[in-house]
Order: structure tokens, then sequence, then C-alpha cells
């Protein structure tokens, strides 16, 4: 299992590669800003997909992503 550390460092080197280093940061002081429940988030972001659709969209995103 991954420390607090590591995940918090890999996370930020995520953000930044794909927003850049300043809409990284806007990000991240917008989750601390606001009420943010990540179960919950998580629970609706797949909702209207079957698993075969979210499975395809994974298969697609780290065909072209590596």
């Amino acid at each position: 299992m991954k420390t607090d550390t590591i995940i918090r460092n890999e996370g930020m080197e995520i953000l930044a590669k794909y927003l850049g280093m300043v809409e990284a940061e806007r990000f991240v002081m917008l989750i601390q800003r606001e009420p943010f429940d990540y179960t919950k988030w998580q629970k609706n972001l797949f909702e209207n997909m079957t698993i075969e659709e979210i499975s395809k969209n994974a298969t697609e995103y780290r065909k072209n992503n590596k």
C-alpha cells in the first residue's frame, strides 16, 4: 500500500501533467474550499454507463495515453 505522501505526490504530478501547474493548484484550492464527498461523486460518475462502456472507454484511454 502506498503512503499518503506518495499518493499526494503522484496525484500532483498527474494534475500538473494534464492541467499545468497553475490549473492543478487551482483545482486543489477548489477541492479544499468546497465540501466534497468523493464517494458520492464517484458513485454518480458512471451511473448512466454500462460496465462494457466503462471498460471500452478505459481500454481506449489506456491505448491512447501510453
